[in-house]
């Protein structure tokens, strides 16, 4: 015979949570497969009411995170849409190799900021092109690489009988590997004789297509352009990573990473059906990840919340 709510140990609850965030298990399965393993036959409103509990439970662990990153050298910015009910919203992330941040909000400054994190952040800021992200003066930027190669693949494909497309995206790659290279070495810069060559054929390629793709009236320009202009304006934060190849990252692959948990969710137990069950769903995600990021399990993680041991991130980290 089941028992009230109250009757379940921290062992059961945290085994709960551990499934619906870390497992993406649906809400109705999490309950059946609860009762098959371990005999307690839970309702699925209670295995709903878990993520509330454990969402509070962590919420000092998540002021820290905030903390910390807000403290960052370097931070990873993304954002992506999820599906809450019959609606969409914007998810945001903030995250480096220690800690992640997850947060509902909407496309825009003003959602990017509900994190808690960009308004006082003074690092380098590693985020694709997205225009939200230029209002942050008192940070610095690093355009997320993979996505400009990416941009430039394209050109390529639609201008086959141009080369600036190749040229650029080849000095890129090749500023990138002497980046891995220096850091690897222990180096803080890389050698101005390594670099040179790569740093030349980066801007010459951006001078010769944009004389072959000279601005059309108005403000609408065709991507090429844009891309180039983009290039030639933001060079300094296209080019961060080579300048500071200790710390800063050509990509923003640990931002993307961070968000596909979220995809994963709604792909497996489909969409949460309420704002408050996501936004609890993903502070707990944010948890754990940070927690994993530290060496621990998932279940370990939500068990030390669950128990009145909560796994906290070293205050002194460099994050």
């Amino acid at each position: 015979m089941a028992g009230a709510p109250s009757s379940y140990g921290p062992n059961l609850r945290a085994l709960a949570a551990y499934l619906l965030v870390f497992q993406h298990v649906p809400v109705e399965r999490c309950a059946q497969l609860i009762a098959d393993v371990t005999g307690a036959r839970v309702s699925p409103g209670w295995v709903s009411s878990i993520l509330a509990e454990a969402a509070t439970l962590v919420a000092d662990g998540i002021k820290v995170i905030r903390a910390l990153l807000t403290l960052a050298h370097v931070l990873h910015v993304d954002e992506t849409t999820t599906r809450i009910g019959a609606g969409r919203r914007w998810l945001h992330v903030a995250c480096t190799n220690t800690l992640t941040l997850l947060g509902l909000g909407e496309r825009s400054r003003q959602g990017a900021n509900s994190l808690g994190i960009l308004p006082e952040f003074r690092g380098v800021l590693v985020h694709d092109s997205l225009s939200l992200y230029n209002g942050y003066p008192h940070a610095r930027h690093q355009l997320c690489g993979a996505h400009l190669v990416r941009e430039l693949t394209a050109a390529a494909e639609d201008h086959p009988g141009q080369r600036w497309p190749v040229q650029i995206r080849w000095a890129l790659a090749e500023l990138n590997k002497q980046a891995v290279k220096a850091r690897e070495s222990g180096l803080t810069e890389i050698p101005p004789e390594r670099s040179r060559i790569y740093l030349e054929s980066f801007h010459h390629g951006i001078a010769v297509g944009l004389s072959l793709h000279p601005r059309a009236p108005g403000r609408k320009q065709a991507p090429a352009r844009n891309l180039l202009e983009r290039l030639r304006d933001r060079a300094a934060d296209v080019l961060r990573f080579a300048d500071f190849p200790g710390w800063v990252p050509f990509t923003n692959n640990t931002g993307e990473r961070a968000l596909r948990p979220v995809k994963t969710q709604v792909k497996i137990s489909g969409c949460h059906q309420s704002e408050d069950g996501a936004a609890h769903w993903l502070t707990v995600r944010s948890y754990l990840d940070s927690a994993r990021k530290h060496g621990l399990s998932a279940f370990e993680a939500i068990h030390r919340a669950f128990t009145g041991n909560l796994w906290m991130p070293p205050v002194a980290l460099n994050a």
